[in-house]
């Protein structure tokens, strides 16, 4: 034990003698352990249990009572949430404050909500409304009072603090819609769980209309006695639902529950990786303290100190500096993430209750940081046993035994193992393939300092400065061989991630099934008549000055009221055809501007044939012997009529498009007509809820304004947050191992400046040498990255088709992200190598030898 303490001793002193590597080795630990100590406060802070809720929900009453649609019996859980509703009418007669007195003995207090369109200062916006007499003893909690007052009398309502960020002060007037009224803000208060949700606050029909059975209404209750579940089941049966404070205090409703198997394996299979890379990372590092701390080591064991002591002082590297990184990392951790659920809360609305860390969880990542700190510190003490004092003492480098290249027999195995069983994983999702493609890391990370060894033999081809370099990164495999597997697996990984998610994102954009291309406003108002039209038309011009509008058709009856064009799928769908409620049916009538707008370019052939009166078909499939079949249906979907019309294939402007396009000749025979009721832009910024629902508030509910979207800025966001964790752990990998090969060649280094050499020769090697470690490993990453991420891309893109034959689930997409690829396994190496060679010494520093 005495030998053990001085052991924590010398590696304190230690610690603190060598600031940059002892915060290079904490970060690299405590980093993965503050990040993943921060989500799991974040999660736990905003998962809240049905307790949690109590306040905003009871306020102080002991249940709350809310009507359905109907009087028929239901089934809920002890929480209060229904569980089995029966279909049936809707109820014409509501619930009055007398039979609900009849049901449950108390006093009762009346509270409804709902959602409305209000005017705000940047235009129409949707937001919530509670009503009820907040200034009742029964709704204290419910919301807190920041300002003002609560409202007191009808078209007086207290707002949240999200409105006030949105412009709206006490004073102020808000216009609603639906229903058209105009209420007047007297106070601010928030929401005890969503501080960031827009709502106003009234009254009991105060703003809103007395809501019927099925609307969020009801009544709070204050009971002599608690509500039991007796009682609750005695409401049920004439279809009222209650949430009972004491049932829910009692039954731990809303707690996690056990995990399954599945997300066993999951936590697992994160456990083995993140371990793995912080080992891969951090051992570099405890290295670079053993080779300054060798001359040290080497006089203990020449004063008595056997293998075991030297081993024992090393291995308290790790257990001081994974001790401490591990703690900061938690504390910071928690402060993190209860930074980030108030800021989250407040600005994005996410739910927000007490205070919550995960005690249990915190500490097993703060265990799981000190235990990775000690597997990195172990070939290290190893490494600190075996060397030869002499050796040492006499200023001789010390290098790995030669004949020794680690485990390529158990690497190769694991290898082989892995591939097989990614093969077998392609069809069982993409834990399987996660799984498989652990093994092959393992595999790589043990034939490693094999491939270290081999590039080793190549070295007498190089440059000189790329030849120093390789050859020392070969006399020190252990070293070279960490890192390399670190920037091999944090590539690996980046690649396999990369290939997999561009894949996917691609194969939904070609399932997309739209008619207009990616980046298409369209906005429409089909029950307008031409006054209402025109109204739309100046407001949309008024909204967006400078747009280019295309003016789109739709079909209407004699009456003028609105009609649907679709494909007549019957005896027409084939097996492999879509199904008949596919976006594939899609049909538009429209001229040829419009096809133009569509293909985004002139297409003689396909305006020609529109041109002809036959229908343009932006898929191949939708054409049957030179003909397609249409429907016409009234917005009930009852049919009004059939008919056929010839058609021709066209190529479209983007490979998601589909569907068809008819010119309004066609329509002629059958009777129906034509308006200009719909517009399209090639426009996105522009908020399409608020533009609807200015044009709603204008001439009614039967219009939208919708933007079609791509997954092109999703897809980038995604990679290009794959690209910065990438950039983190090469670049630190490299890094590390750079500044110990620096260190163990400065002898060499020093030599070499002695018979002549340049300083700019000097950064060559010190660049040369991050280029070795980083572009080996980033190579050997792309391998193995490129087959893990082709075997992803199958459980992330095939689906069934149209069809539910499972041996036949349609093609698998892989789509290569070759830019991402190339800042990946080209650019990372190459800023790693330019960064070493600028900040590496350059002053000559004699040594001393001893011969």
């Amino acid at each position: 034990m005495s030998a053990f303490r001085a052991a924590l001793r010398i590696s304190r002193r230690d610690a603190l003698r060598f600031k940059g590597r002892t915060a290079l080795i904490m970060v690299m630990i405590g980093l993965p352990v503050l990040v993943i100590t921060a989500a799991l406060t974040t999660d736990a802070t905003t998962s809240i249990t049905a307790r949690d809720k109590l306040d905003s929900v009871l306020g102080a009453a002991d249940a709350r009572i809310a009507t359905n649609s109907s009087r028929t019996p239901i089934e809920q859980r002890a929480d209060g949430e229904i569980t089995n509703m029966r279909d049936s009418p809707r109820a014409d007669r509501p619930w009055t404050l007398a039979e609900i007195g009849t049901l449950l003995q108390g006093r009762l207090l009346r509270y409804q909500a709902n959602v409305v369109e209000a005017r705000l200062a940047d235009g129409y916006d949707r937001v919530d409304v509670f009503e009820a007499d907040l200034r009742d003893p029964l709704t204290t909690g419910m919301r807190h009072l920041v300002e003002g007052r609560f409202a007191a009398a009808p078209g007086e309502v207290a707002v949240s603090p999200a409105l006030i960020d949105r412009g709206v002060r006490i004073g102020d007037t808000i216009r609603t819609w639906r229903p058209d009224r105009a209420v007047r803000v007297v106070g601010v208060a928030e929401h005890p769980n969503r501080p960031g949700l827009r709502e106003m606050l009234a009254l009991p029909e105060g703003l809103l209309p007395h809501q019927n059975d099925g609307n969020d209404s009801g009544w709070l209750i204050d009971t002599a006695a608690p509500v039991q579940w007796p009682d609750v089941q005695r409401l049920n049966k004439v279809g009222l639902a209650v949430k009972s404070r004491v049932l829910i205090e009692g039954s731990g409703a809303g707690d996690s529950g056990p995990r399954d198997l599945h997300g066993l394996v999951e936590l697992g299979v994160a456990v083995v990786l993140v371990v793995t890379e912080t080992v891969l990372l951090a051992g570099p590092a405890f290295a670079v303290g053993l080779r300054r701390r060798r001359r040290e080591l080497a006089v203990i064991a020449a004063q008595g100190g056997s293998g075991r002591h030297l081993k024992t002082i090393v291995l308290a590297d790790g257990l001081v500096l994974g001790g401490v990184a591990a703690l900061l990392g938690a504390a910071l951790g928690i402060g993190a993430g209860l930074a980030v659920e108030w800021f989250a809360a407040r600005w994005l609305d996410w739910t927000h209750g007490p205070a919550d860390v995960p005690w249990a969880q915190v500490l097993g990542v703060a265990a799981l940081g000190v235990v990775s700190a000690l597997t990195a510190a172990i070939v290290p003490a190893i490494q600190a046993s075996r060397q030869s004092p002499v050796q040492v003492l006499a200023g001789r480098a010390a290098v790995d035994t030669p004949g020794r290249a680690g485990r390529p027999v158990l690497g190769a195995v694991l290898v082989l193992l892995g591939l097989a069983a990614t093969g077998f994983a392609l069809h069982r999702g993409t834990l399987s393939v996660a799984l498989a493609s652990t093994l092959v890391v393992f595999g790589l990370v043990a034939l490693m300092p094999w491939l270290v060894q081999a590039t080793g033999r190549l070295a007498g081809r190089l440059p000189l400065p790329l030849r120093l370099s390789v050859r020392d990164a070969s006399r020190h495999r252990v070293r070279t061989a960490s890192a390399i597997a670190a920037v091999m697996a944090a590539t690996m990984g980046a690649v396999t991630l990369g290939i997999g998610v561009n894949s996917a994102y691609v194969s939904q954009e070609a399932r997309r099934e739209s008619l207009v291309p990616v980046g298409t406003m369209v906005i429409r108002a089909w029950k307008a008549d031409d006054q209402a039209w025109a109204r739309v038309r100046a407001l949309v011009q008024q909204k967006l000055p400078g747009v280019s509008l295309v003016n789109g058709l739709d079909v209407k009856d004699a009456q003028g009221e609105p009609l649907n064009v679709r494909i007549d799928w019957r005896g027409d769908c084939k097996r492999g055809c879509r199904p008949p409620d596919s976006g594939l049916g899609a049909v538009e009538v429209a001229d040829e501007e419009v096809l133009a707008f569509f293909q985004k370019r002139r297409d003689p052939q396909a305006a020609a044939a529109l041109a002809a009166g036959k229908a343009v078909a932006f898929d191949p499939r939708l054409v049957r012997d030179g003909m397609i079949s249409l429907r016409v249906e009234d917005w009930d979907a009852k049919p009004v009529t059939t008919f056929r019309v010839p058609a021709v294939a066209a190529v479209a402007a983007e490979a998601g498009q589909t569907g068809v396009v008819i010119p309004p000749s066609v329509l002629a025979p059958t009777g129906l007509k034509v308006a200009q009721r719909t517009f399209y832009a090639a426009y996105t910024d522009v908020d399409e809820h608020r533009l609807s629902t200015e044009i709603r508030v204008l001439i009614g509910d039967q219009t939208y304004a919708v933007v079609e979207r791509g997954r092109a800025e999703n897809r980038f966001v995604t990679l290009l947050i794959l690209l910065a964790a990438a950039l983190v752990l090469v670049l630190g990998g490299t890094f590390a191992a750079t500044g110990l090969a620096a260190a163990d060649m400065r002898q060499d280094l020093d030599t070499l400046s002695a018979v002549g050499g340049t300083a700019r020769v000097r950064r060559l090697v010190v660049a040369a040498q991050a280029a070795y470690i980083s572009g080996l490993g980033a190579l050997v990453g792309l391998v193995a990255g490129t087959v893990s991420g082709m075997a992803l891309t199958w459980p992330l893109t095939r689906r069934e088709w149209g069809t539910m034959d499972l041996f036949n689930p349609g093609a698998t997409t892989i789509a290569v992200p070759w830019l991402f690829l190339a800042g990946v396994v080209v650019g990372l190496p190459l800023l790693a190598a330019l960064t070493a060679g600028l900040f590496t010494r350059t002053r000559l520093v004699p040594a001393r030898r001893v011969a």
